[in-house]
């Protein structure tokens, strides 16, 4: 993985974290509810400064706690509050969307309301590319799950939608499928977003969600 030449994205120094047992995409949408003070006072800053926060897996410990027998992955997404909702006192409704990927370096650190934070650097984003024509199927069942979730009301992604886009393509189906935790990381760390897109198009297949050409 490459870290990111790109000067408009700027990773806060030191990058404040939310653990959680969940894995981020690129362009990725997540509601969260924060109540713990330590989460408090990162939406404010993040607020105040109009930055990012870092959202990155969680393999060892709680969300909820200032426990400090934590492991964390090493790679996690930068997230951007969209909107918040405070009509719960002491409690903020959050609706974030994700940017580029992350890696942390060094080693974490915990503040002393219990927040932690790494140094970490952009990670390059995915490189522009069209999904190929054996993965017209997979693009087309992503248009057709996204339609009825959206007749539902329960649209899960942030438009305009790109099923021009492999990697975004990709990214929104691993969202929505059941896989592994572990298998999601693998998928959002992959760097050629082409391979991931033929990695779900091979799950798809073998679970018979698409059959055919």
């Amino acid at each position: 993985m490459r870290a990111s030449d790109d000067p408009a994205v700027v990773v806060p120094d030191p990058l404040p974290l939310f653990p959680l047992q969940t894995v981020m995409f690129p362009g990725g949408r997540l509601g969260l509810k924060v109540f713990e003070a330590r989460y408090l006072d990162l939406v404010g800053h993040c607020l105040r400064h109009r930055q990012p926060f870092g959202v990155i897996g969680l393999l060892r410990g709680g969300e909820v706690g200032n426990g400090n027998d934590v492991e964390l992955e090493e790679v996690g997404s930068l997230v951007l509050i969209d909107d918040v909702d405070s009509q719960q006192a002491g409690i903020l409704f959050l609706r974030c969307t994700a940017g580029r990927r992350f890696r942390r370096l060094g080693t974490l650190q915990q503040l002393e309301n219990g927040l932690w934070t790494t140094a970490a650097v952009a990670l390059a984003a995915d490189p522009p590319r069209a999904p190929g024509q054996a993965m017209h199927s997979t693009v087309q069942a992503l248009a057709q799950a996204v339609a009825v979730l959206r007749e539902q009301g329960e649209l899960p992604v942030a438009e305009p939608l790109r099923l021009d886009d492999a990697g975004w393509v990709a990214n929104r189906w691993c969202e929505l499928l059941p896989l592994p935790l572990t298998v999601k990381q693998q998928m959002m760390e992959m760097d050629d977003p082409t391979i991931r897109l033929s990695l779900v198009d091979g799950f798809l297949r073998d679970k018979q969600v698409i059959i055919g050409d």
